[in-house]
């Protein structure tokens, strides 16, 4: 948060540069840090101990580490080679320790006169270099290091303090060199501004924000490094708080139509007709959406729901309650397939209550429309028309949506159907069509941490669906590691045969469609399997399996006699409309397809999905795509077919979906190996991420209570006039793009 102008400073000027302009541009380009201010809120990562080193029997393979050791030992040798066929090469060895464990460091050519005058036997310093193994012993080539000589002439402002912080750094840029940076404009932090307002900071026992700067950035103690990361994460948590508990007030001031269903309407009607009861989780939320709709302002409420934990029905006893009402409802869905779909499944469940004013149609009923981007003129006419006399209740469709031709007679609902797919500016669009502003309900099959859903959605009041309806069947997961074991590979495919056998459907998820026009190009450059380094640099320098080839080779291989159709995102509309239809009705034993299947496809006779490289998915995905299977009463199951090796990360991933069918569980695991991105803007990464203190998942208690703290603040002052700090950090925060966001939610 760059509070003041000394702050707001670049660290690169044409003429006065803070900062060497070598080392500014490195910051820029390689740590997103641009300002006075970015380079204080770069923290470090850890600190060392002067008198207590670093463990060298602890030291991590292939990462970059900065470690503080002794020199045990230093030997020059010569030896001959291509380039120095005389025995002229000169090698240096140099043994460090801490008292822990060994460690090499080696220097080559020119590069060994410096460290050999320096590096001697007894010499202190930080060394910084990836760790690589030689000769089975883990060794530094060429580090990177910083004499700690500790007497009178060494600068006493750079050594001062007994922890030495260790920064994020890269190979450009080593940790010292940015710690010296910060030491010039460490001066400068006595002048942030303080965003805290006075009575929380002090009812909080939180020291003030540059007593803060100066602890965590040099620290004496333990204590002060505790003291400065503790009022760090509070002002992350509380000014990202402030911006949504804002937000949420701004939509609470906002006129809205209250639509109350009508005791015997159309949502009546239609829980008569329903041939099983809601579960209890699907009452409550429905009693929580239903009391929201009836007031005076707009609700903006997210359903989070298992896979098949019945969102769409909650949804549709929304929409028809705002039918019923005299307002109209529009889902909002991320694909075609998903909209026709959805549009199949609701007609279904509503029956003649979806055919109002048509032969044969109940009095009570409504018409149901579809709207896509691929439909026929005369049938989109038509479907325009509905809307805009107010014939159609309901409409569902994809961002066709949005355009403006599209006009609603009196929208009074949104539900916008796996948020994640949308931009912001999609969902704005689509809330502008109503004469007052509609309310909003988001859904999503993808389950969030709850102090995630508190900052990403924070603007959002949450409801969750945890109980699965009854009748639905338990899914068994299993990892299937194809190049350590192929025969287990071979089972798979007859399961799926016996599968077939019993009346039952398949599917095979592939990460490609394989019809790329570049790919001869890219085929021409790939090396072999054998060429690769590992098992697992040959699993992932290998292109994706595709769509198109593996139905080929199943059809004429291991699945051979079954019907085996292909479904991806570039097929016209009407074919991939007509080979679900035919998946659906049973004409089609597996279906081989992307990822275009991982959301709303509902398929009860489905009962086993093969995953295809399930390593070059993500946790969630995976999750999400498992939920296509066991929708029947029939038990459903779950290959994750893989070529990584055992220990591989990616393997613990695929193993950690196949160990728990909780959703939230796998949520956390998937944010815990991900980190947090910047969670205001739509990026998911990037290094000036607005968080660089507070974990979503660790700091739950901080978040909570900020949250409560933002909301009091904002209730007696929405302008936050009394508090021109807080002002100020919330305008670094929410820079030009990072409002709208906001705005837009």
């Amino acid at each position: 948060m760059d509070l003041v102008p000394a702050l707001h400073e670049p660290l690169r000027q044409p003429l006065k540069s803070v900062l060497g302009p070598a080392t500014a541009k490195v910051m820029a380009e390689h740590l997103g840090l641009l300002t006075v201010g970015d380079l204080l809120h770069h923290y470090p990562r850890r600190y060392e101990e002067r008198g207590q080193l670093t463990h060298l029997a602890d030291l991590p393979m292939d990462e970059h580490v900065t470690v503080v050791a002794q020199v045990a030992d230093a030997r020059l040798h010569t030896f001959a080679s291509a380039r120095a066929p005389r025995g002229k090469g000169q090698r240096l060895e140099v043994t460090i320790t801490d008292g822990s464990g060994r460690l090499q460091l080696v220097f080559f050519g020119n590069g060994v006169h410096k460290p050999h005058k320096e590096l001697l036997p007894g010499t202190r310093a930080m060394f910084a270099g990836k760790v690589s193994v030689f000769n089975r012993r883990l060794q530094l080539a060429h580090p990177a290091y910083e004499l700690l000589r500790g007497d009178p002439e060494e600068s006493v402002e750079t050594w001062a303090g007994a922890l030495i912080p260790i920064y994020p750094a890269t190979a450009k840029l080593e940790s010292w060199k940015i710690g010296k940076a910060l030491q010039t404009v460490l001066p400068t932090a006595q002048e942030a501004v303080d965003p805290l307002p006075e009575s929380l900071r002090r009812g909080r026992g939180l020291v003030p924000l540059p007593e803060a700067l100066l602890k965590i950035h040099r620290p004496h103690t333990k204590a002060d490094i505790e003291d400065a990361r503790a009022r760090l994460k509070w002002d992350e948590a509380f000014v990202l708080q402030v911006a949504l508990a804002r937000r949420r007030h701004a939509d609470a001031q906002l006129p809205a139509v209250p639509r109350k269903p009508s005791p015997d309407g159309l949502l009546t009607a239609f829980d008569a007709r329903l041939p099983f009861t809601l579960t209890e989780g699907q009452q409550r939320v429905s009693r929580e959406i239903f009391e929201e709709l009836a007031t005076e302002h707009p609700m903006h409420r997210l359903l989070q729901g298992e896979v098949g934990s019945g969102k769409t029905m909650v949804a549709l006893r929304a929409m028809l309650a705002v039918v019923d009402a005299g307002g109209q409802a529009a889902m909002l869905a991320p694909t075609e397939v998903l909209a026709q779909q959805h549009h199949r499944s609701i007609v279904e469940m509503m029956g003649e209550l979806a055919e109002g004013g048509m032969l044969g149609g109940s009095e009570q009923g409504t018409k149901v429309v579809l709207l896509t981007g691929s439909m026929g003129a005369a049938a989109r006419r038509q479907a325009l028309l509905d809307l805009t006399t107010g014939e159609a209740g309901i409409v569902i469709g994809t961002h066709a949506l949005i355009e403006d031709k599209v006009q609603f007679h009196d929208l009074g609902l949104v539900v916008v159907d796996e948020q994640h797919r949308f931009g912001v500016e999609q969902r704005d669009a689509l809330r502008g069509k109503g004469k007052q502003p509609p309310h909003l309900l988001v859904m999503t099959a993808t389950p969030i941490p709850r102090t995630v859903a508190m900052t990403v959605f924070g603007d959002l009041e949450t409801s969750v669906l945890d109980q699965l309806p009854v009748g639905r069947s338990p899914i068994a997961s299993h990892v299937v590691p194809a190049a350590d074991k192929p025969h287990f590979l071979s089972r798979a495919w007859e399961r799926v045969r016996e599968e077939a056998g019993n009346g039952h459907q398949a599917y095979v998820v592939c990460p490609r469609i394989g019809d790329e026009e570049d790919e001869p190009k890219k085929a021409g450059k790939k090396k072999s399997p054998e060429a690769a380094a590992s098992p697992e640099d040959a699993a992932e320098k290998r292109p994706p399996l595709a769509v198109l080839d593996v139905a080929e080779q199943l059809s004429k291989g291991p699945l051979k006699g079954l019907r085996v159709e292909v479904l991806h995102g570039r097929m016209h509309p009407d074919d991939k409309d007509a080979v679900m239809r035919r998946f659906a009705a049973g004409d089609t034993d597996v279906l081989v397809a992307t990822t275009v299947i991982e959301v709303g496809v509902n398929v009860p006779n489905a009962t086993v999905m093969v995953i295809m490289d399930a390593d070059r998915f993500g946790v969630s995905q995976l999750h999400q795509l498992r939920g296509r299977v066991g929708r029947g009463s029939a038990p459903g199951l779950c290959l994750l077919v893989s070529e990584m090796p055992e220990a591989s990360p990616a393997r613990q991933r695929l193993n950690a979906v196949a160990s728990t069918l909780d959703g939230f569980e796998l949520s956390r695991i998937d944010l815990e190996q991900r980190r947090e991105g910047d969670v205001l803007g739509q990026a998911q990464s990037g290094a000036r991420t607005s968080l660089r203190m507070l974990a979503v998942i660790e700091d739950e208690e901080i978040i909570a209570e900020a949250r409560e703290e933002a909301a009091a603040v904002v209730a007696k002052d929405p302008e936050l006039t009394r508090l021109p700090a807080l002002r100020t950090a919330l305008d670094a925060l929410l820079d030009e793009e990072r409002e709208q966001y906001l705005e837009k939610g």
